[in-house]
């Protein structure tokens, strides 16, 4: 395999898959389980003829492209070595990419060269509610292609392992379970030290999560709430917990573009009031000057193409953010959910949580005006300078690195790998008749939020 500079696109994932077939006819496969709304095919790849099946799934976020290329890095290993398929009675299937329209609305910065600011002025994520993992109306309501389809192939395979590849584009590599894998901390710690991955220990998503281990987290049984809860705190209804009734250990891998070696400083602060007072007062005032440019330019942008699509993240990233702020802020202790004990990596993460989704914001408002094809509310220039001085926050304040693709892709694959051992070591058989193989919600040990 070519040493991996960039990031591929959707239309190379699907080429290299097929390229990759045509290379193994005997031990891989190609086909198509669904569509995307656009039209676009979502391919699986499949490598071994095991019994036992593992699913990986690529792109489930559009501006997270580094799981494509780590399943075709996969597909590699797997077909090299007998070990992941013959050895284990494995079948590895790999979906190419979960969103594909929306990773090719990333392409703007998706082959580089890799530059923050050159990042958020042509990122998109949809917004929460066409995210394809996630299922707001409970899985019997999925109206996305890409949800339904991924929802039909976990019930055709009941994958006793189930991967879900992101990258967090700022802060550290990290992982979440919806069972524990014992071992897997340290198999992590090892991979990110050859690699020089910081691993994040305190990761904004999981601030009321119990830990498992350094730098992995145990995500909480799905339960309602409200759409910002819903939106920032991921622990809903989800394409990560449908297949537990078939003894599917999910495993959620994170892995960063940029990395920050902060996110990895268990060390307590020295004073974490003084830091959440600025982070959650830094937000609070990017907030409302952002609220305050999206008022100026709406009326001149509502009829631009992909208006609509746009809109939504910004608004969602809109509603979310004074809420987050006012949990940060230790001078507001009146009705907000108190946060748990702070170490100086989960100071870190909130100051870059707090600057992304600022960025985020901005950089979709930029995409806004420059779509509708002019700028009378002469939002631009200002738009400009905002993500001009906090992405050098990002880089100055924060240390914030680019970190190369290949190392992204090894580092996510080795734990990926790490994962199907100790998934295939410690998973029971599942039943198949559909019970759970790990046993009831109930005997799996949760700690007190």
């Amino acid at each position: 395999m070519l040493p991996l500079l960039r990031y591929p696109t959707v239309d190379e994932l699907g080429e290299r898959a097929a390229a990759l077939v045509a290379r193994h006819p005997r031990d891989a496969r190609l086909r198509r389980v669904g569509t995307s709304r656009a039209g676009t095919p979502l391919w699986l790849l499949s490598v071994g003829h095991g019994s036992r099946q593992a699913l990986v799934v690529a792109g489930p976020h559009a501006n997270e492209p580094v799981g494509g290329a780590t399943v075709l890095r996969l597909a590699e290993r797997a077909l090299a070595d007998p070990r992941f398929t013959v050895d284990a009675d494995a079948t590895w299937n790999l979906l190419l990419c979960l969103d594909p329209d929306g990773l090719r609305r990333n392409e703007g910065w998706l082959q580089g060269p890799y530059a923050l600011g050159r990042y958020f002025r042509n990122f998109f994520r949809p917004g929460f509610q066409e995210q394809p993992e996630w299922l707001p109306d409970g899985a019997a309501g999925a109206a996305l292609p890409e949800t339904r389809a991924l929802l039909d192939l976990q019930d055709e395979l009941r994958p006793f392992l189930q991967c879900s590849l992101h990258g967090v584009d700022v802060g550290g590599g990290f992982v979440e379970l919806t069972h524990d894998l014992p071992g897997l901390a340290q198999r992590v710690a090892h991979s990110a030290a050859r690699l020089g991955i910081p691993r994040e220990l305190g990761p904004y998503d999981t601030l009321y999560w119990p830990s498992l281990g350094p730098a992995v987290y145990r995500i909480p049984p799905p339960r309602p709430g409200d759409l910002a809860a819903a939106i920032t705190e991921a622990a809903v209804e989800s394409t990560w917990f449908h297949p537990h009734r078939h003894g599917t250990v999910t495993a959620v891998v994170e892995a960063p573009m940029w990395g920050v070696a902060a996110v990895e400083d268990g060390s307590p602060p020295a004073d974490a009031a003084a830091v959440l007072r600025t982070v959650s007062h830094a937000l609070r005032r990017d907030s409302l000057l952002l609220e305050g440019i999206l008022a100026r330019i709406r009326p001149h942008v509502s009829g631009a193409p992909d208006a609509a699509r746009l809109l939504a993240p910004v608004e969602d990233y809109l509603l979310v953010g004074p809420g987050l702020a006012d949990t940060w802020d230790p001078d507001i202790a009146d009705g907000v959910r108190p946060l748990p004990p702070l170490s100086t990596a989960h100071l870190a993460a909130l100051r870059i949580a707090g600057r992304r989704l600022a960025l985020r914001t901005a950089g979709l408002l930029h995409q806004l005006v420059t779509h509708a094809g002019g700028d009378p509310a002469g939002a631009l220039p200002e738009l400009d300078r905002l993500v001009d001085a906090w992405c050098a926050d990002y880089r100055d304040g924060c240390g914030a690195r680019w970190i190369p693709v290949a190392r992204q892709v090894e580092y996510q694959s080795r734990v990926v790998l790490a994962a199907f051992e100790l998934a295939s070591r410690h998973a029971p058989a599942c039943s198949r008749s559909g019970e759970p193989g790990w046993g009831s919600e109930a005997a799996v040990p949760m700690h007190q939020e």
